[in-house]
């Protein structure tokens, strides 16, 4: 009689199974219950016409992910790491700016608002109403409380349905976002994680939903502990192409907007170099023979992040339990970085 021993599943990815089972519903709660200082940050970004988001990890990866969603309405935005504004700041005068942090204790949140006094125009996004973000700037505060698994899931929803209020208060209709939102679609992911099975890092891609990309490329390196990265598309192309071929693993990210055709392309040629790739697909396009395809319904923007960050998350934790004992315990980080 043989016995076969059953992993059993590392508490750290029971933390995130947790935070992630009630992130639907905290993002929903979130988009309604901040619809009064949406409208006020909605207020000022009218008002200046420009918009500096700030942030680290996961928080900086969101703004990444909303920048083209400002930019498409009008609003000169742009998005930077708050350890870069500490370094080398950029102007604040005339500019409406969103200093994200899911905890509101990070370092260099605490440190920013010390160099940088107040300034009217100054908003905050956070999951933690008693933070020091929250007593310090007017915050959207995000429903559920802090996230208290290590790598970001639903406070990456959470933070996103926050800004779909705010994108809402501008005049965008959320209504096919909410939808996502409401209606989670449930892809297989098997054929994909065997794609990845001997790769020993993974590039992640995209164009317009390049911010998706680098939050994926964050939790797998934080929870596999594998160097995995983030590129956006153009960047991919110019010279770090050298690099694939069996071991590197490729995601990609393509939606229904105008920059699909380009990714498109970059699979054509990824699938030529003989580097193992998942498309995470959106456009409505047929899928890239070569390729395994996570198909979701046609979508851009905030829709089209709903609809795939779940099936995303959980490809994430399923590499890396495959890969590593104790998935999600960190080894050299804290969840709240309270050092820079």
């Amino acid at each position: 009689m043989t016995m076969t021993a059953e992993k059993s599943r590392p508490a750290g990815l029971v933390a995130i199974d947790r935070e992630m089972a009630r992130q639907h519903a905290d993002a929903r709660a979130s988009f309604e219950n901040n619809a009064a200082m949406a409208a006020n940050v909605a207020t000022s970004i009218r008002r200046t016409g420009r918009l500096l988001l700030l942030g680290m990890g996961g928080s900086h990866a969101v703004g990444r992910a909303v920048e083209p969603l400002y930019r498409a309405l009008g609003i000169d935005a742009l998005v930077l790491p708050l350890s870069e504004q500490l370094g080398q700041p950029l102007p604040l005068a005339g500019k409406t700016v969103l200093v994200t942090s899911q905890s509101g204790e990070s370092a260099e949140v605490v440190r920013w608002f010390a160099q940088t006094g107040s300034t009217a125009d100054v908003f905050g996004l956070t999951l933690e109403g008693g933070s020091f973000l929250a007593r310090t700037a007017p915050c959207l505060v995000g429903a559920g409380g802090t996230e208290l698994a290590f790598a970001a899931t639903r406070s990456l929803t959470v933070t996103f349905a926050l800004h779909l209020a705010i994108l809402t208060a501008l005049g965008e209709d959320p209504s096919a976002a909410l939808g996502a939102l409401d209606r989670p679609q449930d892809n297989d992911i098997t054929q994909a994680l065997a794609a990845l099975e001997k790769v020993t890092s993974i590039v992640t891609s995209g164009r317009r939903l390049q911010g998706v990309a680098e939050a994926l490329a964050l939790g797998l390196t934080e929870l596999s502990r594998l160097p995995c990265f983030s590129l956006e598309g153009g960047q991919l192309r110019h010279g770090p192409m050298e690099m694939l071929g069996p071991k590197i693993g490729v995601i990609l990210f393509r939606g229904n907007d105008p920059t699909a055709e380009l990714v498109t392309a970059m699979a054509l040629s990824v699938v030529e170099a003989g580097a193992p790739l998942v498309i995470f697909d959106a456009s409505g396009q047929p899928p890239v023979a070569g390729a395994v395809t996570l198909s979701f319904k046609p979508a851009s923007g905030l829709a089209a992040v709903f609809a795939m960050l779940p099936v995303a998350q959980r490809l994430m934790i399923a590499f890396a339990d495959a890969r590593v004992d104790n998935a999600g315990t960190p080894v050299r980080s804290t969840k709240i970085t309270r050092s820079e």
